[in-house]
């Protein structure tokens, strides 16, 4: 993909590597979200549908149920005319036996330029634990007037993510009935 196709940035799947490019700022939040296989397939699922971003409050619009590479999506946050709009396209998928997640890369109009992803990762001990990797720098007037605010306000919604897809999981975990929905290392419904 390329500006061509709409991004409003050059560095296309730099999340996928280190360093980050230089001249934007640097997003890493990383959350526990769950222990064992059944927790990764339901963060994964719950990243990759959608569900968290709704979970934290977001307003999402998207060209398929699932993040697939090309898929375009809208999050929006707020209330009439204070609504903002962050118009975006998913860059690159990650559906592995450990990893599962995608980036996403802004579209013009969207008010900051440059590209998020959000992971979910099993570790050698078995604990689940969700990232996001980003950088991006204002790509509208208001988020260059809102200066420094800008990245405390990034930092603070993919804590919230965090903190939202913990809650999912551990509701998939407990069927919220206090207690384990499934046993062993197969989730029900994904076998």
């Amino acid at each position: 993909m390329t500006l061509a196709d709409g991004l409003n940035y050059a560095e296309t799947g730099a999340t996928r590597r280190t360093p980050l490019p230089e001249g934007y700022h640097h997003l890493h939040v990383r959350v526990h979200v769950g222990q064992g296989p059944a927790a990764l397939e339901t963060a994964g699922a719950a990243i990759t549908g959608w569900a968290m971003h709704r979970a934290s409050g977001a307003r999402v619009t998207a060209s398929s149920a699932r993040a697939e590479p090309g898929t375009s999506v809208e999050i929006s946050l707020g209330v009439g005319p204070l609504r903002f709009r962050a118009p975006c396209r998913v860059i690159w998928t990650a559906y592995g036996p450990d990893r599962i997640g995608f980036a996403y890369g802004t579209l013009t109009g969207h008010p900051e330029c440059g590209e998020e992803s959000f992971l979910a990762e099993a570790a050698e001990d078995g604990s689940v634990w969700f990232s996001v990797t980003a950088f991006s720098r204002p790509a509208r007037w208001y988020t260059r007037l809102a200066g420094p605010l800008v990245p405390v306000a990034q930092r603070m919604y993919a804590r919230r993510l965090g903190a939202g897809l913990r809650r999912l999981v551990a509701e998939a975990d407990t069927g919220g009935t206090g207690g384990p929905r499934w046993s062993g290392s197969r989730h029900p419904t994904t076998g």
